[in-house]
């Protein structure tokens, strides 16, 4: 079994029993042990006889010594390299050997010669099999043979302290490697995801006390499910150990690798700069012939660990958008909101609220609603939703912003539609232009809408017209694939613009939205914005249905209706609500278009 990288030797792929004999641990292991052994020799250098054969001076100066020793090491172990540990645990068995040779009594040996015990348990628990046999029969030789050098002892009275020894020490062993193994990646021999953030946690707690900022890298290998479908995936399994055997062989002592699920690695450096992270990804990808994506990361003080391997996963999601095959950094050096609402995406302690969509020709039925995300911040509780868009868009976050909305969206779409089930609603999801350029954004609506359940002909995505403006012409080709598959497409906040009026016969559109500045205009004290009507035409002739935002009042209604605009939206309808108060509202409202109906059918008869 492999040793876990932040163990191993430089240049060479060492091996270790398993992932728990780290510096830290191994260090408060055996300085506890020493100090329980001092504390209970000091005890028994009391409490021995005054006038026996031996010196109970010695005792106490042993026990004293250990208690200090043990204290010491516990504190400032993380320096002691995990291989000086064999010679303490020898060093406390000479000590046990020289306590037991000077007590005063008898019993007292004997009792004394329980302590053997700490010691196999400590070799079993760190050391490899034959490291930890010898450390056995050394302790097993010095027990039978200190107490038999005492002269007032059988010969067999060592018998049972000896086995005692050999047994708990074996029980130890194993009960240990059990239990490690749930820590170690049965194909590569490296730590697993949940060794890993074992791992992880014990490293940024030394990080607390020593003031080091560990870097932190995540790795993918690009287009692996394409080896696993052409080759097998016994050829997949092998380019995984290929990999592993690579990058443990370029890695030097103190590097943490571990296979993080499938064919995703981390990599953990307890004291790097992120410049040299970035330069050691690169080295790394290098290093294997396979194509191979990376983000980069590093920690700030009271960051947790999850925190972190949300930001190095962000700047790998951002590696594979920008191309494959690259290293991105993802820096913590982002503005506070940045930084709080990476946690909060990570978390999912966001929100979404849904606004309905009604029909002005049908008495204002909801025939939609309108995905809006919603976040109170701890640091800027009177940030707006633009604020947050805005931020998520500065600092590389917004992917992942919109796959939470939309998936969040499309899985609350069902509950709504179930409240609803007389008509089928519309679901309205904001897209950012940065998401929409990138080529695989098609293939992340596909997977959101498998995974959710949600139809294609019932998803309107809403882009805004500013974005259409830029000649973008990934944005349009995945507008249009995205039709094809029978996804529906709003140009937002219409009117706004200057070049969409020019472009509608060409670009993939099926709904306007119509900006909410033309619906303030509409007020009693004067006719409604010639513009109105013009735009209320044009909708016709071109036979796209507009949605009027910001309408507040019935008065702004009743003139969008008289002007022929079939669908609106606004707090006169309904203000955005959490989703299951609108499930409620739904509910009522199809209760009531069922008994309208009944009574239709009443009356007709």
């Amino acid at each position: 079994m492999r040793r876990p990288p932040g163990l191993s030797e430089p240049g060479a792929p060492a091996r270790v029993p398993f992932a728990v004999a780290t510096s830290t641990v191994m260090a408060r292991t055996t300085g506890g042990l020493y100090a329980m052994g001092g504390i209970l020799g000091t005890t028994l250098s009391i409490l021995m006889p005054h006038d026996g054969p031996g010196n109970r001076g010695v005792v106490a100066v042993a026990a004293f010594g250990a208690i200090c020793f043990g204290a010491g090491l516990a504190v400032l172990g993380d320096r002691v390299r995990p291989r000086t540990h064999q010679v303490l645990v020898g060093v406390g068995t000479i000590l046990i050997t020289i306590a037991c040779h000077q007590s005063t009594s008898p019993i007292a040996a004997l009792a004394l010669a329980s302590f053997y015990v700490f010691a196999a348990c400590d070799a079993s628990f760190f050391f490899s099999w034959l490291n930890a046999s010898v450390q056995i029969v050394f302790a097993v030789v010095c027990c039978m043979g200190v107490l038999l050098a005492r002269g007032d002892l059988p010969w067999w009275a060592g018998l049972v302290p000896a086995g005692v020894t050999v047994a708990v020490g074996g029980v130890v062993g194993v009960l240990a490697r059990l239990a490690s193994d749930a820590d170690i990646d049965s194909l590569t021999g490296l730590l697993n995801r949940r060794g890993f953030d074992r791992m992880l946690h014990l490293e940024l707690a030394r990080a607390t006390r020593t003031g080091q900022r560990p870097a932190l890298i995540l790795f993918d290998l690009d287009r692996f499910k394409s080896v696993n479908d052409e080759l097998g995936h016994r050829s997949g399994d092998a380019v995984l150990q290929k990999v592993a055997d690579e990058w443990q062989q370029m890695l030097g002592g103190n590097r943490i690798l571990a296979r993080y699920g499938g064919d995703e690695f981390a990599l953990l450096l307890p004291d790097m700069s992120e410049q040299a992270a970035i330069t050691l990804a690169d080295d790394m990808r290098e290093r294997i012939a396979l194509g191979c994506s990376a983000g980069v990361t590093s920690w700030q003080p009271g960051e947790s660990g999850s925190f972190l391997v949300s930001r190095a996963d962000v700047g790998l999601y951002r590696a594979k958008q920008a191309g494959r095959n690259r290293t991105v950094l993802e820096s913590s050096r982002r503005p506070p909101l940045a930084v709080e609402l990476v946690e909060a995406i990570a978390r999912e302690t966001l929100d979404v609220h849904y606004q309905p969509i009604v029909s002005l020709t049908d008495g204002g039925a909801t025939i939609g609603v309108e995905a809006l995300v919603r976040w109170t911040s701890v640091t800027q509780p009177s940030v707006t939703t633009q604020e947050v868009v805005r931020v998520a868009e500065e600092n590389g976050l917004i992917a992942n912003l919109d796959r939470f909305v939309l998936y969040r969206a499309c899985r609350d779409g069902l509950e709504l539609q179930a409240a609803l089930p007389d008509r089928p609603l519309i679901l309205n999801v904001n897209v950012s232009g940065l998401e929409l350029v990138e080529k695989d954004y098609v293939g992340r609506i596909d997977e959101v809408l498998r995974a959710t359940g949600w139809p294609a002909a019932q998803l309107v995505l809403e882009v805004t017209e500013s974005v259409l403006d830029v000649n973008t012409p990934t944005a349009i080709a995945n507008l249009g694939e995205l039709r094809a598959r029978g996804v529906r497409i709003a140009i937002d906040d219409f009117g706004t613009g200057y070049s969409s009026l020019s472009r509608l016969k060409t670009l993939p559109t099926d709904f306007l939205k119509l900006d909410g500045s033309f619906i303030t205009s509409i007020t009693s004290e004067g006719e409604a914005p010639p513009l109105l009507e013009v735009i209320a035409l044009l909708s016709v002739s071109l036979g796209l249905p507009v949605i009027a935002e910001g309408v507040e009042n019935q008065f702004q209604a009743a003139v969008l209706s008289s002007l022929g605009y079939s669908l609106a939206q606004g707090y006169y309808y309904c203000n955005p609500q959490p989703v299951k108060a609108l499930v409620e509202r739904l509910s009522k409202e199809a209760a009531a278009s069922q008994r309208s109906a009944a009574r239709g059918l009443i009356e007709h008869s």
